[in-house]
């Protein structure tokens, strides 16, 4: 059981540096709770207060503490939302639901 332990730590750990920044969320920051996607891209995200943002604008909400349980990384030029590692897979954003309606713009 150890290793196991020990394995999940390391995986976490590695999750993690592939983050650019986790910020640390406010006392009444939001879940994400639904993806908005187009033509299988994520382009928004749902959040627990019912609020629909775009990508972009998810990535500034959790840079200024409002969304919790996410970091941010980049792929080329483009920010975007992760879950940050907790073991447990049903929270990660890749396992929720997709969420109806276009993110406000």
């Amino acid at each position: 059981m150890k290793n196991q332990e020990k394995d999940q730590d390391f995986t976490a750990a590695l999750a993690k540096n592939t983050l650019d920044d986790i910020p640390t969320p406010k006392s009444d920051a939001k879940d994400i709770v639904g993806l908005v996607k187009e033509s299988g891209k994520i382009t928004g995200y749902q959040l627990s207060d019912g609020n629909t943002v775009s990508k972009e604008e998810g990535v500034a909400l959790a840079k200024e503490g409002e969304i919790k349980g996410v970091g941010v990384a980049h792929r080329k030029d483009t920010e975007y939302l992760k879950s940050i590692p907790d073991g447990t897979e049903n929270n990660n954003l890749g396992n929720l639901p997709s969420a109806s309606g276009k993110a406000d713009l």
